[in-house]
């Protein structure tokens, strides 16, 4: 089956059959590009959704992230994320293997048909040009024809006549002659064009226009095929995918299924537990003895006559905590408006908070003091001081911190001794007082109170001074060389001629063993005996991932 001998005559329909494979073709382009719009719109709705229901940061909203199945939702929420991310590869992937290739190929594919019936027009026009000139030959011929039989007719007649000379006769008979040699010469003209024209239309008809439809029908062929192709891989697409859909649902299910009630519960009881006991039973008042009768500790309505004293495990006011009022004012600085658990929550809290305050401030004030070593030993780099005023500023800060936090260890000990005994480990404090016992902070809260119950500020700043004397002495123990934290490389030549540098050349690579505290200055190693500090903006540090978390110490 071949267009060029089945369709010889449909030239024009061709031509329209062919635009029509484009047309569809282009049609099925414009299908896939709003398929992946659609794509791209979805996985930005799924991306917006899961967003939407982030919890915020330092919001309340976050805290109740600490339950299974807020962290299950929390989990089906990043892989929501994911899984948009999927829909965008979709987009990506049809839009780069099957819009793009197709625009390309359908630009091809208009230059290929044009090109082919530019050449069926030309074969045409040719065989059109040869018909014509067969029809003009063909006329010619039989105009001569007639002109010859004419001019014989003519001379017969003159030769009849005896009237006529011999002269004219003559005449006659030469132009008789001269008619029957051109229209003899139109014959053999006739012929030969004759010839030409059909030798012409055997091979346009039998060559020319089968080879031209030939490679049309083959362009057409192609472009089914491609279109055929690029379904297959509107299909694939969306199959690559779906394993990784699959793990993305997976993790919704593994989240759902790792939901533990109990744990839940329990997180409720920590978030909640007062640590009073439940209210014993009230007592029988005897109305009908004669005797001044006196009020029960434990009735409902003693809560009204004074403040409650928190006592746990007495018979005091305190066991009707759960039926006293909450105070809706400011809360006092010492949260003694709380339970005791949750009083000892809020206080352990805040302590941790100083602590980290403490350390920040602390390396900051290490940070500048070693800056201001630097500047003595290099005073070309900046004035020692300038950094006077700031170093005085952190430290007093520090001093502050450290006095508030000791403030909120004595009350934190002061309710860790009223509730149920705890194991030493969970009442020993982070920050810089981790390698304190639970003995050393009792102590500093027995020392902040006299015997009387009454704050005494010398004792503990004696006990403070205690504390950072022993910090201080262990500063300056033997110190083993510092582990190397990762590899430098000079990256120009630094001539160490002051106390505590050390020079380098440029290229060179060395160990570091001090990160830059913010000073300007690195501590490497050279060998095993050769340290010293280099500007950090002189080499290339190269942390090793291992040790970059570790604390360094100057």
């Amino acid at each position: 089956m071949s267009w060029g001998t089945e369709l010889w005559d449909q030239f024009d329909n061709l031509e329209k059959h062919t635009q029509w494979g484009i047309d569809i073709l282009e049609k099925y382009i414009k299908f896939v590009k709003e398929r992946t719009e659609i794509e791209l719109s979805y996985a930005k709705q799924l991306r917006n959704l899961s967003k939407k229901y982030q919890p915020k940061k330092n919001s309340k909203e976050e805290e109740e992230y600490k339950y299974t199945a807020c962290k299950a939702f929390l989990s089906t929420l990043n892989e929501m994320n994911d899984y948009a991310g999927q829909h965008e590869v979709i987009s990506e992937n049809m839009t780069s293997q099957i819009t793009m290739d197709l625009m390309r190929y359908v630009q091809e594919l208009k230059q290929e048909r044009k090109s082919n019936f530019h050449d069926g027009r030309k074969a045409q026009q040719h065989i059109e040009t040869c018909w014509k000139q067969l029809e003009s030959s063909k006329r010619r011929f039989e105009r001569d024809c007639k002109e010859a039989d004419r001019a014989q007719q003519y001379f017969e007649k003159m030769d009849a006549d005896i009237n006529v000379t011999k002269a004219d006769v003559e005449k006659a008979r030469q132009q008789a002659q001269i008619r029957q040699q051109m229209a003899e010469d139109s014959k053999a003209d006739y012929s030969l064009i004759l010839q030409r024209f059909n030798q012409e239309q055997w091979e346009y008809y039998h060559t020319h226009i089968p080879n031209i439809f030939q490679k049309i029908q083959e362009m057409e062929e192609r472009r089914i095929v491609r279109i055929g192709e690029s379904m297959k891989t509107f299909a694939e697409v969306d199959r690559q995918v779906i394993p990784i859909i699959g793990k993305c649902l997976d993790g919704i299910v593994k989240a759902a299924e790792s939901i533990d009630q109990k744990n839940d519960s329990q997180l409720v009881v920590e978030a909640y537990k007062s640590g009073f006991e439940p209210p014993g039973d009230i007592e029988f008042e005897d109305y009908t003895q004669p005797m001044k009768r006196t009020v029960s500790d434990n009735s409902l309505s003693s809560s009204k006559e004074g403040k409650p004293e928190l006592k746990f495990g007495s018979k005091s006011k305190g066991k009707l905590w759960p039926f006293i009022k909450k105070n809706k004012g400011v809360t006092p600085e010492d949260f003694s408006n709380f339970p005791p658990e949750q009083r000892r929550k809020k206080l352990q809290q805040k302590v941790d908070d100083l602590n980290k305050e403490i350390q920040k401030e602390t390396d900051q004030r290490d940070a500048i003091t070693k800056m201001k070593d630097v500047y003595l030993k290099n005073p070309q780099m900046g004035d020692p001081a300038s950094l006077d005023h700031k170093l005085t500023e952190v430290t007093q800060n520090i001093e502050k911190l450290r006095l508030e936090a000791q403030k909120f260890e004595a009350w934190l000990a002061e309710v860790e001794g009223r509730l149920p005994a705890r194991s030493e480990q969970a009442r020993r404090q982070s920050g810089l007082y981790d390698g304190q016992t639970h003995q050393t902070v009792s102590n500093c809260a027995q020392d902040r109170e006299s015997p009387d119950g009454s704050y005494t500020e010398e004792q503990s700043q004696e006990n403070e001074h205690k504390v950072l004397a022993a910090d201080f002495d262990d500063e300056f123990d033997d110190e083993e060389p510092l582990p190397a934290i990762g590899t430098c490389k000079a990256l120009y030549t630094f001539e160490g001629q002051n106390e505590g540098t050390i020079s380098v050349v440029e290229g060179e690579t060395l160990s570091v063993i001090e990160e830059d505290k913010g000073d300007g200055w690195t501590r490497i190693r050279r060998n095993e005996d050769e340290e010293g500090y280099v500007p950090t903006s002189y080499v290339e540090v190269y942390l090793d991932k291992n040790a970059k978390g570790a604390k360094t110490y100057i």
